[in-house]
């Protein structure tokens, strides 16, 4: 007991979705095959990109890095809603929702900055070609890749350090789908207004950095693809980087409907169906987008399923 009389708090409730028992086994069965295709697309991305000699190139590694980034985030997220959809809700102890927070922030920062590498490596590969293969080495790539792992975690690290100090206490619901920073320093006791000035001084040039990158990138991207004479070679320059274009929009679009739009007059239904297309329908999207729309990954695919058929025969 504190001082105020309020039990402190050791675990939460997260809610989920209140809804019919019919609803809840729909919903069960949707996310499972969700994850379960994501989890597999992305997997299959990251093992053709391996043994693929033809995509042994550094815009393929990264995302095979994407890949990975969203594997953690979906894993992190919906194994523990399936067990609340199943039962209604479900309790999760402090340091376990503090954990989800972390690998949840983590992989979603170390995919701001990727979005960003990757916007970089396409502007050299379309603005400055002739020296492309010098300056975009596997080695420089691989640099870029821990860089922007460490950066995201080290980011991360510095408000799970100040949320794990605080003091929980009085209600332990969370009416939400997974652990966010939000619902918790709402449920703190003890005073939250240092995390919520880092937040803004640390965490908005990590978001604001990034979308300079990609942004100046791209404009250098679409001016060279505007002086190119034919028709056919802007297209097929622009074809280059439309996946990861197509890519840095979901992402965007989902974090900003999330975190920057107003919540005024949004039901909290709303902000639940809101906080999975960043965690649920971005990594389930990504290697559909990278599959169809990348002849050379479709290549590999079909390349893949004859070695596999004809070793059958």
């Amino acid at each position: 007991m504190q001082e105020s009389n309020l039990t402190v708090v050791t675990e939460f409730l997260l809610l989920g979705f209140q809804i019919s028992q019919y609803l809840r086994i729909f919903l069960f069965c949707l996310f499972f095959s969700v994850y379960c295709f994501a989890l597999s697309g992305n997997l299959l991305i990251i093992a053709l990109v391996s043994t693929s000699k033809n995509l042994h190139t550094p815009m393929y590694f990264f995302i095979s890095q994407l890949s990975i980034s969203d594997i953690l985030v979906i894993t992190d997220i919906v194994l523990n809603m399936l067990h609340i959809l199943l039962n209604n809700g479900g309790t999760i102890t402090v340091i376990d929702c503090i954990t989800q927070f972390f690998f949840l922030g983590s992989s979603e920062a170390f995919e701001g900055f990727l979005l960003a590498v990757m916007s970089y490596d396409r502007y050299v590969a379309i603005c400055n070609p002739l020296r492309y293969s010098t300056i975009m080495t596997s080695g420089y790539c691989l640099i870029l890749s821990i860089a922007c792992w460490v950066f995201a975690f080290s980011i991360l690290l510095i408000y799970i350090i100040k949320t794990a100090k605080l003091v929980f206490c009085g209600s332990n619901t969370i009416d939400h789908l997974f652990c966010d920073i939000v619902p918790l320093l709402e449920l703190a006791c003890s005073d939250t207004f240092i995390i919520q000035l880092e937040i803004y001084i640390i965490g908005f040039p990590f978001v604001f950095i990034p979308t300079i990158i990609i942004v100046m990138s791209y404009t250098y991207i679409v001016l060279s693809i505007l002086r190119i004479p034919s028709s056919t070679g802007r297209q097929k320059a622009f074809s280059t980087c439309s996946s990861h274009l197509i890519v840095v929009s979901i992402f965007y679009w989902s974090i900003f409907s999330v975190y920057l739009i107003p919540t005024k007059g949004r039901t909290i239904t709303m902000s639940k169906i809101l906080s999975l297309l960043y965690t649920v329908f971005t990594p389930f999207i990504n290697p559909i987008i990278y599959s169809l729309r990348n002849k050379d990954i479709s290549k590999a695919i079909q390349d893949t399923m004859y070695k596999a058929s004809f070793r059958h025969l």
